[in-house]
């Protein structure tokens, strides 16, 4: 709970980023479950939910559909990105400039960097560029920090998640977005490391509303100032209630067992 009280990204210091950035990364087999959900207008919707501090989007759903959804919406830029088809060495190359994302009326932008991977010296240049340019426009600056490449041998370890999280603090990113690294133990290890930035878990594959309120739950007492999510949500046959259920984990302290009650 380390970003300002007035970053749009965050309620009260916490964050609950819901992401639709599933189309480019995995392709439209990540909508079979729930069809109508491949209809951009079915996320925009839930991302009106109050529970929801930022939705996470490329440039072209934004341009599409966010005009409709502005007033309602806080728009987190995704600027980079690459398809389930590529199959060399972890790298994401940049899709949106700062100045679009600007012009597309974005709150925040977010970045993915694959630190470990061979290419990690070209991302690290480009969030360069994409962290000092959303600076002098006073956006705040999302990492998605994932470990990943040849020499990484285990990209969940305490180690790397931790470094992970460091890395995020290190070239100047406000929220880090990371993977579970399984135990509470690590995870407020990871976010001790990132000093100032806030980390926020990333939601991953689909899981039992108890599971993944419990996982949720033990990353925000391990210090994790919320999540990013996507198909934790919106694969869901009712997203709403499951986004009323972290409301309540993230923003008011209470455990999977109470919300799952109600």
């Amino acid at each position: 709970m380390k970003v300002s009280e007035d970053n749009p990204l965050t309620r009260n210091g916490r964050s609950l980023i819901l992401a639709h950035d599933h189309g480019l990364e995995h392709g439209p087999a990540a909508f079979e479950d729930v069809p109508e959900r491949l209809d951009p207008r079915e996320v925009f919707e839930m991302a009106t939910h109050d529970a929801v501090t930022g939705f996470a989007v490329h440039k072209g759903l934004a341009e599409t559909y966010y005009p409709s959804y502005e007033d309602s919406v806080s728009l987190l830029a995704k600027l980079n990105g690459t398809s389930g088809l590529w199959s060399g060495e972890p790298y994401s190359p940049q899709t949106c400039s700062v100045e679009r994302a600007v012009e597309l009326g974005a709150d925040a932008v977010g970045y993915t960097v694959y630190a470990g991977s061979n290419r990690e010296p070209e991302m690290f240049e480009e969030f360069r560029d994409v962290q000092e340019s959303a600076r002098d426009r006073d956006l705040p600056v999302a990492m998605w920090s994932y470990p990943r490449g040849q020499a990484m041998k285990n990209h969940r370890s305490p180690e790397a998640i931790a470094y992970a999280t460091r890395i995020g603090l290190e070239l100047g990113a406000d929220l880090v977005k990371v993977k579970w690294p399984r135990s509470p133990e690590a995870m407020s290890r990871a976010v001790d490391a990132a000093g100032e930035a806030n980390v926020v878990l990333s939601g991953g594959s689909k899981t039992t509303d108890y599971e993944f309120l419990s996982l949720v739950e033990a990353a925000v007492d391990a210090g994790a100032s919320g999540l990013a999510v996507g198909r934790n949500v919106w694969q869901r046959e009712d997203p709403e209630r499951i986004l009323d259920a972290l409301e309540g984990v993230v923003f008011e302290g209470e455990s999977a067992s109470d919300v799952l009650e109600r």
